[in-house]
C-alpha cells in the first residue's frame, strides 16, 4: 500500500473521514480523560497538561476513526450505517487514507513529546492499543474490549505526566472506563448486527446474542460501583454523587430503550452516553472546586 499525497479538492472527504461532523467519539474519550487529569492533580490541573491532553484526545479520535475506515474500507459498502463512507464509496484513496493517519500520529507525538519520559512511553501502547483495534474485529469477537483499552489508556497517562507514577486509582479508573466502554459499544455493535453477521465481522453484541441486554447491564453496574467506590475513596462532596446518581439514571433509562433492539433506538442509547460522562464529571470538577 502507498502513500499518496493529500488532495485540496478532497478536504470535505478527509473531514467526514477524521468524523469532525460527528464529535461523539471525541466527548466519550473526552471526560474520563479530564476525570483522570481533575483526579491526578487534586482538581484543576496545570493549563499546559489540560491542552495538551485536550488536543491529543481530538487528535488521536482522528487518526483512530482513519484507521478504522481503512481497516473496512472493503466491507463497510455492505453495512447500512457505514455505506456512506469516503473510502468504501472510493471518493478518497487508500494511500491517502494512510497518510492523513500519518500526519495525525505525527501531530500527538509532537504534543506528547512534551510530557516526561514514561508518558511518552504509554503513549506507545495507546498507539498500538488504537492502531490494532479495527482488524480485532475479523480474529476476535471482543474488539469492544481492545477499544475499551484503547479509549482508557489516557486515564494512566494522565496520572503518569501529574506524578510520574500510575496509582492503583488510575487503573481502577482504567478498568471502570474499559468495561462502561465494552457496554456502550456493544449497543453501538447492536446498531450493525444483522449486517456483520453477514459480512463475517465479530462484535460483542454477536458474541451475547440474546444477553446483549444483561451483560451491558452488568458492565454498566460494574461501572457505577467502581466510581462510587472512587468517590468513597477520595472522599468527594454531594456534588459527585449527584452526578453519578444521574449518570446511574441515564445508564438506566439507556437499558429501557434497547428492550426491543430497534436501530435507531440502539444508537440513540449509545449517544446518550455523552450524558453520562458529562454528568460525571460535572460531579466530580464540582466537588473539587468546593
Amino acid at each position: 500500500m502507498q502513500f499518496n499525497v493529500l488532495k485540496v479538492k478532497n478536504i470535505p472527504e478527509y473531514k467526514q473521514l477524521m468524523r469532525l461532523d460527528k464529535p461523539i467519539g471525541t466527548l466519550l474519550l473526552l471526560w474520563p480523560t479530564l476525570c483522570a487529569l481533575w483526579i491526578a492533580n487534586n482538581g484543576i490541573p496545570q493549563w499546559s497538561l489540560l491542552i495538551i491532553f485536550t488536543l491529543g484526545v481530538f487528535v488521536m479520535r482522528s487518526a483512530g476513526c482513519v484507521i478504522n475506515d481503512f481497516a473496512d474500507r472493503k466491507v463497510d459498502g455492505a453495512v447500512q450505517r457505514t455505506s456512506g463512507r469516503p473510502l468504501a464509496r472510493k471518493a478518497i484513496k487508500a494511500g491517502e487514507a494512510l497518510t492523513l493517519f500519518t500526519g495525525l500520529i505525527f501531530i500527538a507525538f509532537l504534543l506528547v513529546i512534551q510530557l516526561n519520559l514514561k508518558t511518552v512511553a504509554l503513549s506507545l501502547v495507546a498507539l498500538a492499543l488504537a492502531s490494532c483495534y479495527p482488524f480485532m474485529k475479523r480474529f476476535t469477537h471482543l474488539p469492544q474490549v481492545v477499544l475499551g483499552a484503547a479509549y482508557s489508556f489516557s486515564i494512566p497517562m494522565a496520572f503518569m505526566a501529574t506524578n510520574d507514577v500510575v496509582p492503583t486509582l488510575a487503573w481502577l479508573l482504567f478498568i471502570a472506563n474499559l468495561v462502561w466502554t465494552v457496554a456502550y459499544d456493544t449497543m453501538y455493535a447492536m446498531v450493525d448486527r444483522d449486517d456483520d453477521v453477514k459480512i463475517g465481522v465479530k462484535s460483542t453484541a454477536i458474541l451475547f446474542g440474546s444477553l446483549d441486554r444483561h451483560w451491558i447491564a452488568m458492565l454498566n453496574s460494574c461501572y457505577v460501583a467502581i466510581m462510587g467506590y472512587v468517590g468513597y475513596t477520595q472522599a468527594l462532596s454531594l456534588a459527585y454523587w449527584v452526578g453519578l446518581f444521574l449518570a446511574g439514571v441515564l445508564l438506566v433509562n439507556q437499558q429501557r430503550k434497547i428492550t426491543g433492539r430497534d436501530r435507531t433506538a440502539c444508537f440513540k442509547s449509545f449517544l446518550n452516553n455523552n450524558y453520562v460522562g458529562m454528568a460525571i464529571f460535572v460531579g466530580l470538577a464540582t466537588s473539587m472546586a468546593v
